[in-house]
């Protein structure tokens, strides 16, 4: 899955994003996560309700 992800979907940035502390989400069935610094390095998964989870988790204005 991470190769077709990686080939097929398209990364974003929060639009909360300053410099270069910052990740890039992508949905593909599953949510993508991967640092914007090493887009090339590992991603993370998360479900759907998992990436909700986590957002809501940092509160407003933090998540992408």
């Amino acid at each position: 899955m991470e190769k077709w992800i990686r080939a097929h979907v398209t990364f974003v940035k929060s639009t909360f994003s300053e410099g270069g502390n910052c990740v890039e989400v992508a949905n593909a069935g599953v949510v993508g996560v991967r640092d914007s610094k090493d887009p090339d390095g590992p991603l993370l998964f998360f479900t759907r309700g998992g990436w909700d989870a986590f957002a809501g988790a940092m509160g407003p204005g933090m998540a992408p």
